[in-house]
């Protein structure tokens, strides 16, 4: 694969690739439209395909927080057209690395030292590149293992690349009115702690120490004295990313032991330890020759408040979704509902979120639950087209429910998502044992 020379980190050219790529998407409308005059039956499956192509390739060379937003977007399965979620999933891990000298550099800033000085050996040739890092193999001691690199600039420009994003989000999602600061802020709060390796270290080390104990579930060990604001060393995990597995298994036993252990990671973090690793993607996960699940990556993680977390949950039982006066109170405390809100909007954002609601809490309703329902998922998607053509949703007011959704409803759309892909049956609240 081509490495990256240079990543523009200025305002001005970060900028200017960004109007470049959105020129791009013009063009490609503009042809879509002059040929829908000429073919009415044209779908936009093409356009999407354009689109995807050229948002990717300008996100890519910048990387960092406007490729991360690609990341996040490519989870949403079910409510983004496929040609995007493809193209997308690519940031996940695979985009081009930086070169050599600039890995070298990096370690300079960092350490004083190149990394041949602190490791015994080390490979300059990046075997693994993602939105905000990318991953090289070092030796210590006899050891193996990874170290990842952050790209450089990155956390410089995660505030100017946001508000270059703002306008377009505001317009996709219909956000009125100052309310939706909130949301850019804690995403923008998100990614700069993703930013932080110390603090994705201490994170990582506190995660290893409460879930150890799962069984079926490894981890890296990390390594301090290795590791700096800008640079992680852990050790190297062998395996096969989570999506790879999921396509070659054909062994049920085994997709319910890596999918259980998954379950029960993210139901003892949410629910035990109120705090998430709120970035459940397949390049986060190996599967290993013991058809063990490696967890890796614990930079974005997410506190869940009290007083979000008792009505969010509270929402899993049948009894208060079905109760239209305790339900009522529910989206209230969560702020999907607001005083401000017209008759209208109280009855549209009631009858919208009950059948969200009544869909995606399905799997916490029995003991345990099949995620190779096809049935079960679409519905989602279904639901998802009946939302992007609702032309009421438009006229409404889009800011809807408390800013700690952004990163819980991630965390269950990309675990849902790996738990299809795995079609593992698993037993609900089997995490309590561990407990």
């Amino acid at each position: 694969m081509k490495t990256i020379d240079y990543i523009p980190t200025s305002k001005i050219e970060r900028a200017t690739k960004l109007v470049q790529t959105g020129a791009k998407v013009g063009v490609n409308y503009l042809k879509y439209y002059g040929e829908k005059m000429v073919n009415s039956d044209l779908t936009r499956d093409k356009l999407n395909e354009d689109n995807a192509e050229d948002i990717y390739d300008g996100l890519k060379s910048l990387k960092g927080s406007a490729l991360k937003v690609a990341q996040m977007l490519s989870m949403d399965k079910s409510f983004l057209p496929q040609a995007y979620v493809e193209k997308f999933s690519l940031s996940q891990f695979s985009v081009p690395p930086l070169s050599a000298p600039l890995v070298l550099k990096t370690f300079k800033a960092n350490f004083g030292k190149t990394p041949f000085e602190i490791f015994d050996e080390f490979n300059s040739t990046s075997l693994n590149a993602a939105s905000i890092g990318q991953v090289h193999v070092a030796f210590k001691d006899g050891k193996k293992l990874a170290v990842k690199i952050q790209y450089p600039g990155v956390a410089n420009s995660i505030s100017s690349d946001l508000a270059m994003v703002k306008p377009i989000a505001i317009r996709m999602f219909n956000l009125q009115g100052k309310d939706s600061d909130k949301y850019f802020k804690e995403v923008e709060d998100k990614l700069i702690e993703e930013t932080n390796y110390l603090l994705e270290l201490k994170q990582s080390q506190e995660v290893v120490a409460a879930c150890k104990k799962i069984e079926n579930l490894v981890f890296p060990e990390y390594y301090p004295k290795f590791s700096s604001e800008k640079i992680i060393t852990m050790d190297w995990m062998t395996g096969i990313h989570l999506s790879e597995f999921t396509k070659k298994n054909t062994d049920q036993k085994v997709a319910d032991k890596v999918g259980q252990a998954l379950w029960n990671f993210y139901m003892y973090q949410i629910h035990i330890l109120r705090k998430v690793h709120a970035d459940p993607h397949p390049g986060n996960f190996l599967v290993n020759d013991e058809n063990e699940l490696v967890a890796l990556d614990f930079g974005c993680m997410k506190q869940i408040p009290m007083d979000f977390y008792t009505p969010y949950f509270e929402l899993i039982d049948k009894k208060v979704i079905n109760d239209p006066k305790i339900f009522n109170a529910k989206l209230f405390d969560l702020e999907i509902l607001r005083a401000d809100d017209s008759k209208e909007e109280v009855t549209y954002f009631t009858e919208l979120f009950h059948d969200l609601l009544s869909l995606f809490t399905k799997p916490f309703q029995a003991k345990t639950f099949d995620f190779s329902d096809e049935t079960f998922f679409e519905s989602i998607a279904q639901l998802g087209e009946r939302f992007s053509k609702d032309t009421n949703l438009r006229k409404m007011n889009g800011n809807r429910g408390s800013k700690h959704f952004i990163y819980m409803n991630r965390t269950f759309f990309g675990l849902y998502n790996l738990m299809f892909d795995l079609k593992a049956k698993i037993v609900v609240n089997e995490y309590e044992k561990y407990n």
